[in-house]
């Protein structure tokens, strides 16, 4: 038996990863087991879970991965320095957080509550972006494929083409700081208030509200190459190799200012988080995704030039722009595209896993991902002790019962709270810490924002869809089992699903296969029995907090929200005002 730990930390979407003899078993982000969003310390709880869920000891740990390389990409970064002496600051902070990070055994041996001599494992470095393509590749279904990573930066690289075939990875090219898509959405939504980490899905939702009105400022922000693309650097603040991201004692992402003066001169005063959103701010938004579109399918079209592949894997955090995934089939050369659910940062400790596994001298046969159910999971007596503690009055009911007043209470216009099985790995809630709604009700928009969500007027919510029903409602077939691309929603059906149906009447769908999540599949099914839709709305069980793990989580949240009923594990509960 061989057990590699897979480790995410001094970076965004801090986590965890265990896989035994090739084999995932668990993979967790620390933001859902402290609560902090976004968490960059160290993932103390995530490693401490991951290794309690397979029931083995630290010192049972051969191999910890870390999915970043100081030593990687040096020529560029002295090259980088020689060009930029006054970055030379910013650089040694990230070198500083790499030497914090790379205490491991100090770390780990704090996680597990034991001594640092009773770790023994080797240690392996695996350079960003490399483990950013080694999540999709080693989780993907293809034999052969091209690599695809785009992100920020990590280790000096913002994005990297790559050969995948078998149990090896071949870089192709590298692109580097301060040339950085990620760079550059980040700016804009910056600008036009929205300058948190994460909040780059709120910009991509606003785009279709603008006008193409920058056309001209965006394509002097972002020159093409011969290779690539080059940033214009008098649209941004100059910055090092840390690309303006620090981390504060909390374990909280801080990003410095972005935008130059620039941007100022020719825009006027960025908006203020808060503030009303302007014509001006939708345009902005419409035209950094148009050019992020460019830019995307650009480099896609070179990557299969480089490759001949065509299939591709896809991570990264510009990976997550499901807007362009949607576009991949239809404005790229490749057939198919397989993208890693945890695209993210928190994903970097399963690709780092997965890569050392398929790296040692007799690899383990190739991980394929079906569910992305790779969290905790609980039983049904600790999802009665957390209905009991809070004095909440269930039912306890057999599958067909269960599946019957769910879905009943769906087509009665109320939302359903979801918890079922392992927690999700990535940022979308996929079927198992959901929260659900009639797609076909003109108001459950408001109503899900009104009661539960409180998101900007303009963000849609997504569609699940039952897989054999995918292809007659949008106009794209392929699979998203994860949420990770967006399709058009045919004609005949845009009424029926004008809850879901954003204002250019596309949709973020999820594929509902049977064989990833059964009890889900057969929800839609008995949904669609009484409504004739084979689809509900699907958002993640928070409100302004990362997507519950525990069952104590879900119930707090259904009870401090308007939430109408819930499903969690075999129980079946409603508000006392609203029990039949």
């Amino acid at each position: 038996m061989t057990v590699i730990l897979g480790i995410n930390s001094e970076h965004a979407g801090a986590s965890a990863a265990l896989i035994i003899d090739g084999q995932p078993v668990a993979a967790i982000a620390e933001e859902r087991l402290n609560r902090v969003k976004y968490y960059a310390g160290f993932p103390h709880l995530a490693a401490r879970r991951a290794l309690e869920m397979a029931g083995l000891r630290p010192g049972d740990i051969d191999c910890v991965a870390i999915a970043r390389d100081p030593a990687a990409n040096l020529p560029q970064k002295a090259a980088f320095l020689l060009r930029n002496p006054l970055r030379a600051p910013a650089l040694l902070g990230t070198g500083a957080s790499q030497v914090k990070q790379l205490d491991l055994k100090a770390q780990l041996a704090a996680s597990f509550d034991c001594a640092p001599s009773a770790l023994r494992y080797r240690q392996l470095n695996v350079e960003h972006h490399l483990a950013h393509i080694a999540s999709a590749w080693f989780c993907s279904p293809y034999d052969r494929a091209a690599g695809f990573s785009a992100d920020g930066s990590g280790d000096f690289v913002t994005c990297m083409l790559a050969d995948c075939r078998g149990g090896t990875i071949e870089p192709l090219q590298r692109i580097y700081v301060p040339h950085s898509l990620g760079a550059l959405y980040t700016m804009i939504c910056q600008f036009i208030g929205y300058g948190n980490y994460g909040d780059e899905g709120k910009v991509m939702g606003l785009a279709p509200y603008g006008e193409d009105s920058f056309r001209a400022h965006f394509d002097d922000m972002l020159h093409f190459t011969e290779d690539g693309f080059r940033l214009n650097s008098r649209w941004f603040q100059p910055f090092g190799a840390d690309m303006g991201i620090s981390i504060s004692d909390g374990g909280k992402m801080t990003i410095g200012r972005h935008y130059s003066d620039h941007m100022t001169a020719t825009f006027g005063a960025p908006r203020q988080p808060g503030a009303e959103i302007t014509q001006r701010d939708m345009d902005l938004a419409r035209g950094l995704q148009r050019r992020f579109e460019q830019v995307w399918l650009r480099l896609l079209r070179r990557l299969h030039r480089l490759t001949g592949a065509d299939k591709v894997v896809l991570a990264g955090g510009c990976a997550l722009n499901s807007v362009a995934n949607g576009l991949i089939r239809a404005r790229s050369p490749f057939s198919a595209s397989w993208i890693q659910p945890a695209a993210g940062d928190d994903g970097l400790a399963l690709g780092a896993a997965l890569y050392a596994a398929q790296s040692a001298p007799a690899p383990p046969p190739r991980f394929v991902m079906g569910s992305a159910g790779l969290g905790p999971d609980y039983t049904q007596r600790q999802v009665q002790s957390a209905l009991d503690a809070r004095g909440v009055a269930a039912q306890e009911l057999a599958e067909p019962q269960l599946l019957a007043r769910a879905a009943a209470a769906l087509a009665q216009g109320k939302v359903l709270g979801w918890f079922q099985g392992r927690m999700e790995w990535g940022p979308r809630a996929l079927g198992n810490r959901s929260i659900l709604a009639h797609p076909g009700l003109p108001q459950m928009k408001d109503i899900l924002n009104e009661r539960i969500k409180r998101r900007e007027w303009f963000r849609p919510f997504a569609p699940a869809v039952l897989a054999e029903a995918q292809g007659a409602i949008f106009e794209d077939a392929e699979p998203s089992p994860y949420m990770l691309h967006v399709h058009r929603i045919r004609d005949a059906w845009r009424e029926q699903l004008c809850a879901v149906a954003h204002v250019d009447q596309t949709g973020r769908l999820q594929t509902v296969q049977r064989e990833h999540n059964p009890r889900y599949h057969a929800l839609l099914q008995a949904f669609e029995a009484r409504t004739g839709l084979p689809v509900v709305v699907n958002t993640s069980f928070n409100e302004n907090e990362p997507i519950v793990c525990s069952p104590a989580e879900a119930v707090d949240c259904f009870l401090r929200t308007r939430m109408d009923a819930l499903v969690i594990g075999d129980s079946y509960c409603e508000k006392p005002g609203d029990q039949a």
